[in-house]
C-alpha cells in the first residue's frame, strides 16, 4: 500500500517504496471534496451510464486452478541476489507459496532484459535480474506461484524521458510529486506501454500480473488546472477504471490473472475521486483485488480505536467488513480479495507497537474471521518475521 508523507519515507527501510506515501485522512478529505465537485458537474444519469460502460461483458478466472495465495513482496535485487536463498527457504518451510516480484519498479525501470525492441528502445530497462528464465525455473522447482508486480502510473523514468506523457509545469519542467513523477492515466500510449511490459512478463511464465499505483498522484486535484497535460472529457475515476478494463481484456487471452493494488480506505468512502480510484469499478474488472490495509496507515479513530497500529486484529477485521460491504453490489463480478498485510514496525506512528509473530497472526485472524484466506506480506527490505503460523 501507499502512505505517509515523504519525510516519513526516510525511515522506510520498513515502510516500503511502493506502498506508503500519503495519509488516509488527507486522501479521504480529498476524496470527499472531489466527489462534491464532480456531483455538481455531472448530468442526470451520468453515473449509471458510466457503470454500464465499465462493466465487463463477461468475467471468467483464467486460472481457476490457482492456489490460495499466501505470499511476500520481493524486490528485483532480492530476487537476483543472495537474499533469495532465505526467501525460498521461507517458502519451503512454511505455508507461504507465492512471491510478488518487481518487474517494473517504483522508479519506472523494467528490471530485466525483455528482448522486446519496442521496450528496450525507450531506455527504461535496468538489468537487475540478469537471467529471468533461470529465476522462473527456480520458482517452479520450489512450487512458488509467481506474480509480476508492475508499477503503472508512478514512473519517474518515463516522465523524464517523455514529458509529454506526464504532467508539465508552466516553465516546461516535469511536475514532481515530492521526489517522484507520474505519467498521465488519460494517455493510451502510457496504457499500452505498461500492458506491453505485462505481456512480456506473462510470456516469461508469471501466472499473475499485479498492477500497483493505478491512480493519479495524491494532491493532483489541487494542481490539475495549473499543469499542462493531455485530458479528455472523462473523469479521473473513469480514466483509471477504463485502463483496468482494457488491461484485463488484453491479458486474459494470455491465460494470466490480473490483480490491482488499491488503497484500503477506498472501501470505506464513496470513491477516491482525487486520485481516481473507485473500489467497485476497479474490482469488477480484475481477477484479484489487493487492498492495502496496513494497520499503521489508519489514523486515530478508525474502527473505533485510538491507535489502529496497536490493534491489528480490530483494524483488519473492520477493514474487511468494509471491503465485503463495498463489493456486495457487483455480485458475480466480485474478485478474489487478497489484502496486503503489515510485516514491519511503524516506529514513526505515535503509540505504535513492535510488529512480530503475534501481530502478524492477529492480522491473519482478522482475515479468517471474515472468510478471507489469501494475503500478501509487505516488508520493503524483504526480511520477514520467523516462526509465524500462516494458517
Amino acid at each position: 500500500m501507499e502512505l505517509l508523507l515523504a519525510s516519513l519515507l526516510m525511515v522506510a527501510g520498513q515502510v516500503g517504496t511502493a506502498h506508503p506515501d500519503v495519509s488516509f485522512d488527507q486522501l479521504v478529505q480529498a476524496s470527499l471534496d472531489s466527489r462534491n465537485a464532480i456531483a455538481q458537474q455531472a448530468g442526470p444519469g451520468s453515473t449509471a451510464a458510466a457503470e454500464d460502460h465499465l462493466r465487463p461483458a463477461q468475467k471468467q478466472d483464467p486460472q481457476k486452478e490457482a492456489p490460495k495465495v499466501k505470499g511476500v513482496y520481493v524486490t528485483a535485487h532480492s530476487a537476483a541476489g543472495a537474499r533469495m536463498t532465505n526467501l525460498l527457504k521461507l517458502m519451503d518451510d512454511t505455508e507461504l507459496n507465492s512471491m510478488v516480484i518487481d518487474i517494473k519498479d517504483d522508479w519506472g525501470y523494467i528490471t530485466y532484459p525483455t528482448g522486446n525492441p519496442q521496450l528496450e528502445a525507450l531506455g527504461t530497462t535496468k538489468q537487475v535480474i540478469s537471467d529471468l528464465p533461470q529465476l522462473m525455473s527456480t520458482l517452479q522447482e520450489h512450487e512458488v506461484y509467481p506474480i509480476a508486480r508492475i508499477v503503472v502510473f508512478k514512473d519517474t523514468v518515463l516522465a523524464k524521458q517523455r514529458p509529454e506523457l506526464s504532467f508539465v509545469n508552466a516553465d516546461g519542467s516535469v511536475w514532481n510529486n515530492g521526489k517522484d513523477s507520474f505519467v498521465n492515466p488519460y494517455n493510451k500510449e502510457v496504457w499500452d506501454y505498461n500492458i506491453e511490459v505485462a505481456k512480456e512478463a506473462a510470456k516469461a511464465g508469471f501466472k499473475e500480473i499485479q498492477f500497483d499505483y493505478v491512480r493519479f498522484p495524491e494532491g493532483f486535484e489541487k494542481r490539475a488546472d495549473a499543469l499542462q497535460y493531455y485530458k479528455d472529457d472523462r473523469s479521473r475515476i473513469d480514466a483509471v477504471a477504463e485502463f483496468v478494463k482494457y488491461a484485463r481484456e488484453q491479458l486474459t487471452p494470455m491465460g494470466v490473472r490480473m490483480s490491482v493494488d488499491i488503497f484500503g480506505y477506498a472501501a470505506s468512502v464513496p470513491a477516491a475521486y482525487g486520485i481516481g480510484q473507485d473500489f467497485q469499478k476497479i474490482s469488477q474488472n480484475v481477477d484479484v483485488i489487493c487492498p492495502m490495509v496496513y494497520p499503521s496507515h489508519y489514523s486515530a479513530g478508525w474502527f473505533g480505536v485510538n491507535v489502529p497500529d496497536a490493534a491489528p486484529y480490530v483494524t483488519i477485521n473492520g477493514a474487511m467488513q468494509h471491503t465485503h460491504k463495498k463489493l456486495e453490489p457487483i455480485g458475480d463480478l466480485k474478485p478474489v480479495i487478497r489484502p496486503w498485510l503489515q510485516d514491519f514496525t511503524a516506529s514513526w506512528v505515535k503509540g505504535s507497537i513492535k510488529y512480530g509473530k503475534h501481530e502478524i497472526e492477529e492480522q491473519i485472524r482478522g482475515l479468517k474471521d471474515n472468510g478471507i484466506d489469501e494475503f500478501l506480506l509487505w516488508n520493503a527490505v524483504n526480511t520477514y518475521t520467523p516462526n509465524v503460523s500462516y494458517n
